[in-house]
């Protein structure tokens, strides 16, 4: 027989601890509600506003004129589509080669920890930086190491950021992103239950099939939130294309993040840049939404 003591002093000291946690918590709540509310309610006045800081004498109310500024520009349409360009190439280099590395280390060889410690580096690499060294020690088409490997083979180098810049930007923001997508898909690997492997091979399944009858069923749950973690952040890629491209040549590489900092840095116009940061705000939240349900789908299944 159990005997359960109540302790009313021990209960009312719970109940009073409990009652005072949103107390601790409300001033970090109030600051990130600071934090996050402040910025995006100067970025809608501004987006409302004719402000450009060259003549700042014409600064006014514009009503929608931003807007549909905004919406009738060519580059901003071209801008959507070189971020979804973007987003999903990256999305698949990341995931399928994240799969690949996670089942190369998931079996064990000589070696194993370093080559993990080599592969995670990249994701610890700052933005700028990364794209500072694709671009001047590796992709530069006259001293870079692919131009030497050109060279070697009696091939012509290529010139990456002219011929090919958009590959480029993939290649760069990949490099950086394969890292995380093998973290994610590894740790879901190692908890793969080791008997239905050997069942499958009893059953005469091969590795082909035992990887898309077995292994690959159980990385949907985690592709899934690869996926999304992922596209949060890409859809915001920024300093790569800064210190590489420049949004070019011409608008080749300009995605929504981009464009809005030309709009604002180099035409001044800090209306027409706020609309901008809008378009970009409910972009992102449209694309996290469908993730979200997505994701939410596959873990009810």
């Amino acid at each position: 027989n159990l005997n359960f003591n109540f302790n009313p002093t021990l209960f009312r000291a719970a109940m009073k601890k409990l009652h005072a946690r949103p107390v601790y918590v409300a001033p970090a709540t109030v600051l990130l509600f600071i934090w996050m509310a402040v910025p995006l309610a100067m970025t809608l006045w501004f987006s409302f506003q004719r402000y450009n800081l060259l003549k700042p004498e014409r600064r006014g109310f514009a009503g929608w004129d931003n807007y549909e500024f905004l919406l009738s520009d060519s580059s901003f349409w071209t801008a959507i589509v070189n971020t979804l360009l973007m987003v999903g190439w990256i999305l698949a280099v990341t995931i399928v080669l994240g799969v690949l590395l996670a089942l190369l280390f998931n079996a064990e060889f000589r070696g194993r920890g370093i080559a993990r410690l080599l592969v995670v580096a990249p994701f610890f690499v700052m933005p700028a930086v990364s794209g500072l060294i694709w671009k001047n020690m590796l992709m530069h088409p006259v001293n870079g190491l692919f131009a030497h490997w050109a060279s070697l083979l009696g091939a012509q180098p290529v010139d990456w950021f002219g011929d090919v810049p958009m590959t480029s930007i993939v290649i760069i923001v990949s490099w950086q992103w394969i890292p995380f997508a093998l973290l994610i898909l590894l740790t879901a690997l190692q908890s793969l239950d080791r008997d239905q492997i050997e069942a499958a091979r009893l059953d005469g399944a091969n590795s082909v099939s035992v990887f898309f009858s077995v292994t690959l069923p159980h990385l949907r749950r985690p592709i899934g939130i690869v996926v999304m973690m992922e596209t949060i952040f890409l859809l915001a890629i920024f300093a790569e294309i800064l210190v590489t491209t420049a949004g070019g040549p011409g608008l080749a590489t300009t995605n929504l993040a981009y464009l809005v900092y030309k709009t604002a840095l180099f035409k001044f116009d800090i209306g027409g840049a706020s609309a901008g940061g809008v378009a970009a705000i409910i972009l992102a939240n449209l694309v996290a939404l469908f993730l979200i349900r997505a994701v939410a789908r596959t873990l009810e299944t």
